[in-house]
């Protein structure tokens, strides 16, 4: 496939405005104009004029206003805040006014004049890092200054000077560098890494699906001990999709927090994960498939604002048993070796050698990433796993690459399930139940007095009564399901009482899952090439 770059915009059309000078670069000045009784118009009004002279302004999907330059970047800007048009109009009132300042009163009436001319029209896109522009592309905002982006379609990628997509940004964004194809760019990414040639084959697919932003992407999960380089593996995963000056991040205290992080960051990473709340499990698996949250807009008693998201999510963590419930079919999960003396490298050295080969690294994702979406419509897949958007990825770059990055994750993710349940007690002691009796039949109640408790000491997390034991039973059946146990919820006992039953067996076709595949070499030598029986009635 033939890449192709310009400095030309792509399916760029014209813009409103395109003749008037931009009010952002102009200090001339200019006296308050006076009506027919000889009155200046208010600061606030003033302060308008300019801003419809400079701006064109729209409502975006979640509710939000922004100004767009009529000159200039693509970009959406918030009509309030540090980096907003608040900040810039202060400015440009003083530039023109000869220093007359704006009052505080005068800008928020101009702000809420502005908010209502945003909303005299229908909604509009505003995305963040990654968007879908005309006939498909995947567009992939640049974070410069100047305003450019990454075009990526099925034929080719280039670099537009101005991009096709509204792109909206936050104080959490960093600019990427402008990639370039050296013909090489994977073998040197490979080369800062500590990871087999299978493990950084998933590596390179994750990449490449993490800038489709209409599908669900696992959470990429790096796993090893201390000294395996996890951290900085992350840092410069996340650098290369979505650069920031905070790659990485600490858990979050509560879902106000989080949502804060995910609004503003398309990729982010939680590092030295050891355990997770149920609340931010949960929060995770809804950023993965796509999440809302409706909140109490500020400075209001009634009116709300909605954040909606899908994110691109990564984690670090030494024991991936504490990662259970549905978080882990969500995952994908790269062991890391321990990095021999002789191999390690200060941070100021991987830093160096990372900026580097960014471009070109960039370079051949976006080449690789072109020719998944020639023949990603084509693929289609025997099996439909959970996550079967990404599987449909994986398997577009085997086809492109002739490698095995389908197979790997299906067999890494059943040894996931796995881990998973052994470190859920109560999973794992419905696992012993069922491979003792072979199938178990009785209420949420008969199944918490049947169950040992480990050590005869009720651990964490343990269901305390009927009603929360059935809820995770019911949680949990998808990682049992993983291990060739099969959970039937929908029978009921055929006393008087009619009792809900759960009947846990084994299935009768299951095979062991698949191991993980073998390692070879840590670092590349050379260049990688491119119906059930009645049951008896309950007490």
């Amino acid at each position: 496939m033939t890449t192709t770059r310009s400095d030309r915009p792509v399916n760029g059309h014209a813009h409103p405005g395109k003749n008037r000078p931009d009010p952002t670069k102009t200090t001339a000045r200019r006296s308050a104009p006076t009506d027919d009784e000889g009155k200046k118009p208010s600061a606030a009004s003033r302060l308008v004029t300019l801003a419809r002279e400079g701006y064109t302004f729209v409502m975006s999907t979640d509710g939000r206003p922004y100004a767009v330059a009529l000159e200039g970047p693509n970009l959406a800007l918030p009509l309030r805040g540090r980096a907003g048009l608040r900040q810039r109009l202060a400015r440009l009132y003083a530039d023109t006014y000869d220093g007359e300042v704006a009052s505080q009163s005068a800008l928020a009436d101009a702000m809420t004049v502005l908010e209502g001319i945003a909303e005299a029209d229908d909604p509009v896109a505003v995305s963040l890092r990654v968007g879908t522009g005309p006939a498909g592309a995947l567009v992939v905002d640049l974070g410069t200054a100047d305003g450019r982006a990454v075009v990526v379609t099925a034929t080719g990628w280039n670099v537009a000077d101005r991009s096709p997509v509204l792109f909206r940004r936050s104080g959490a964004m960093g600019p990427m560098p402008a990639p370039h194809v050296d013909g090489d760019g994977l073998a040197k990414l490979h080369a800062l890494l500590n990871m087999d040639e299978p493990t950084f084959r998933q590596l390179a697919a994750w990449l490449v699906a993490a800038w489709i932003p209409h599908i669900p992407h696992p959470v990429l999960t790096f796993k090893g001990e201390q000294g395996t380089g996890k951290s900085k593996t992350a840092e410069m995963v996340v650098n290369l999709i979505d650069p920031s000056p905070a790659a990485k991040r600490s858990q979050p205290r509560d879902i106000k927090a989080w949502a804060a992080q995910a609004f503003n960051s398309w990729a982010l990473c939680l590092d030295n994960i050891s355990t997770i709340p149920p609340w931010l499990s949960d929060t995770l698996c809804k950023a993965v498939t796509g999440d809302g949250i409706v909140d109490r807009a500020l400075y209001t008693d009634d009116d709300v604002v909605v954040l909606t998201f899908r994110r691109v999510l990564a984690m670090t963590t030494i024991d991936a048993g504490s990662l259970a419930g549905d978080l882990a079919e969500r995952l994908l999960m790269l062991d890391l070796q321990l990095i021999e003396e002789d191999r390690r490298r200060t941070e100021e050295e991987l830093n160096t050698a990372f900026e580097a080969v960014r471009p070109a690294v960039l370079g051949a994702l976006f080449d690789l990433l072109a020719c998944v979406l020639a023949v990603l419509p084509t693929v289609r897949l025997d099996t439909m796993p959970r996550m079967a958007d990404f599987a449909r990825v994986l398997a577009a770059v085997d086809q492109v690459m002739d490698w095995h990055t389908l197979d790997d994750y299906l067999a890494t993710s059943a040894n996931v399930a796995t881990d998973a349940l052994e470190g859920d007690p109560f999973g794992a002691a419905i696992a012993a139940l069922v491979d003792q009796v072979g199938t178990w039949q009785g209420t949420a109640a008969q199944l918490l007095e049947v169950l040992p408790l480990p050590g005869g000491i009720r651990p964490q997390g343990w269901p305390k009564d009927a009603t929360r034991a059935g809820g995770r039973v019911k949680r949990l059946a998808p990682l049992l399901r993983s291990i060739g146990v099969t959970v039937d919820d929908t029978q009921r006992s055929r006393d008087r009482h009619r009792h809900k039953l759960l009947i846990l067996s084994r299935a009768p076709d299951s095979e062991e899952p698949e191991s993980a595949p073998d390692q070879g070499s840590l670092w590349p030598e050379e260049e990688p090439p491119w119906e059930p029986d009645p049951w008896p009635e309950q007490p």
